[in-house]
């Protein structure tokens, strides 16, 4: 399975997760995204071929690809990576 189906699936499972818990996306060029909310990222779930994916939180507006990101963790209750 590509990297990309890869990241795009383990992104899904987290924000479907019941209680949920806050995850931490990185990015290639070194960032890093906390989602805090299942809702904070957004991507067309039917669409398997799009890699696109957008975040909205109170300091971060993002428009990425699931390309982009290197790595997908569960963050602690600081917002730091596990």
């Amino acid at each position: 399975m590509p990297r990309t189906e890869t990241i795009r699936g383990e992104i899904k499972r987290l924000i479907h997760l019941a209680p949920f818990r806050k995850f931490v996306l990185n990015l290639e060029n070194g960032d890093r995204v906390l989602i805090e909310h299942p809702e904070n990222i957004a991507f067309d779930p039917d669409d398997a071929k799009s890699s696109e994916f957008y975040v909205l939180t109170r300091k971060v507006r993002l428009f990425s690809t699931f390309d982009a990101v290197s790595s997908v963790v569960l963050a602690d209750r600081n917002g730091a990576a596990e």
